[in-house]
């Protein structure tokens, strides 16, 4: 074990990567919204977190495995974020995370649709959408469509998400609608 971990459990050491409030949302927006420049993580962060937070953790995330950042060919002044193996296979773990959420929180319709639908797909959907995500962000290739031939699952997800939006005619920034717990 290294000296400046507090100890060698693996949930331990991955709070201490993915603990703080904003690593999984950074990699929740890079997944779910492809964000992948610093300034759309920013000013579309549904928290609002501040630019020096967002600098730190992308630092951090990098310097870990869990992103990559490279110049961005369309401008030399921008960066371009991109998730490795080890942010894609994290997707299971938003996955079950907003599930639980989901089950036991306040959501809100607009901003949970995209955690009901994962859910309800389990680990084929995640693995059919881990694959789109390493074309995208590792430039591997595709391993063909979903079975149910309807797109891609980040497709899918958006257009729920925006169904959502236009039948309630509201935005995602709405304040939560309270549920019950389940039993």
């Amino acid at each position: 074990m290294r000296d400046d971990h507090r100890s060698g459990c693996p949930i331990n050491l991955t709070l201490e990567v993915l603990g703080d409030r904003w690593s999984l949302l950074i990699i929740r927006d890079m997944i779910f919204g492809n964000r992948r420049h610093f300034r759309e993580l920013l000013l579309n962060s549904e928290e609002g977190i501040a630019s020096n937070v967002l600098a730190d953790r992308l630092k951090l995330l990098v310097q870990q495995g869990v992103l990559t950042k490279a110049d961005d060919p369309s401008h030399k002044q921008k960066a371009i974020y991109s998730l490795t193996e080890q942010g894609i296979e994290l997707l299971p773990v938003l996955a079950q995370i907003s599930g639980w959420g989901v089950k036991y929180l306040p959501i809100s319709e607009e901003l949970g649709i995209r955690a009901k639908l994962l859910h309800e797909g389990g680990p084929k959907l995640w693995n059919v959408f881990m694959d789109e995500l390493r074309s995208l962000h590792l430039g591997a290739p595709a391993r063909g469509k979903s079975k149910s031939g309807a797109g891609s699952v980040a497709a899918r997800l958006r257009a729920a998400y925006e169904a959502v939006v236009a039948r309630r005619g509201t935005t995602a920034k709405r304040s939560p609608r309270r549920r019950a717990p389940r039993s």
